[in-house]
């Protein structure tokens, strides 16, 4: 049996929930709301704008020519291969940059480097390199993710207990027993929240990467509505990104529920 404290607490974080979830849908209802009234009344100018029944209706129609589904399916293949791809070789760069600070010291200036270079004006080079299509894509995420993915790491992994390492070294641990044991899974809820960063920016890359070369996908659709100045393509590809980008979200956050 619970105690009446434990009790109350349990009516308090259920409470809490519930706002939570209330504001949550209240928000996005009220600024959907706001948007249509003001369209509808023009007090902003729907031709530059939308508003939401037109973009349903538009979501509609794209469905009808049966190429919605195939733009979704595009840019997610891109951002889950971009993203796999990422988070694996950022953490792979980060357990080498902590189990050696001599190349750490010789890698640190130029992943710096790396890191802050402007992807996009890279476009015409990747373009050159690994050619017009898919593979482009996908590495032009790939260039925006994973040095986030290794510096994120690597400064979680330095930031482990000095004398928890101390103490499984006096026990005759090998630097690979305190790595997996201690490091990596010490920190895993670090792990999880690059993973969620990740995931958004494996998708901005593939969005960026289609706007560059793509013919297929909603960074596709995006272009060829700017190009015929059909703005509500443009903001209906837009809505249909954010749904995308908020659901792979939710599978993230429901992967840290299942750890912990």
């Amino acid at each position: 049996m619970f105690s009446e404290e434990h009790k109350n607490y349990l009516k308090k974080v259920k409470r809490q929930n519930k706002i939570v979830i209330f504001f949550k849908i209240f928000i996005i209802l009220a600024f959907m709301s706001l948007w249509e009234i003001c369209a509808k009344l023009e007090i902003i100018n729907p031709f530059l704008t939308s508003y939401p029944s037109q973009i349903i209706l538009t979501i509609f129609d794209l469905f009808k020519e049966n190429n919605l589904l195939l733009h979704i399916w595009i840019t997610l293949y891109e951002t889950i291969i971009s993203f796999l791809l990422a988070s694996i070789i950022g953490i792979i760069i980060a357990s080498i940059l902590w189990s050696s600070k001599t190349i750490f010291r010789i890698l640190d200036p130029y992943l710096t480097v790396l890191n802050s270079l402007p992807k996009i004006s890279l476009g015409p080079l990747i373009i050159i390199w690994v050619g017009a299509g898919t593979n482009s894509i996908i590495f032009m995420a790939l260039l925006i993710t994973v040095f986030t993915t290794t510096v994120n790491m690597y400064n979680s992994f330095i930031t482990t207990d000095p004398y928890k390492i101390i103490l499984m070294k006096s026990l005759g641990a090998t630097k690979m027993q305190i790595f997996s044991k201690l490091v990596f899974r010490g920190n895993i809820p670090s792990l999880i929240n690059t993973l969620k960063i990740n995931i958004s920016l494996s998708l901005i890359g593939v969005i960026m990467g289609e706007l560059l070369i793509s013919k297929q996908g909603l960074g596709y659709l995006i272009t060829y509505g700017s190009q015929v100045f059909n703005l509500n393509l443009v903001l209906t590809s837009i809505f249909v990104l954010g749904i995308i980008s908020y659901l792979l979200y939710i599978i993230i956050d429901l992967l840290e529920r299942k750890i912990k």
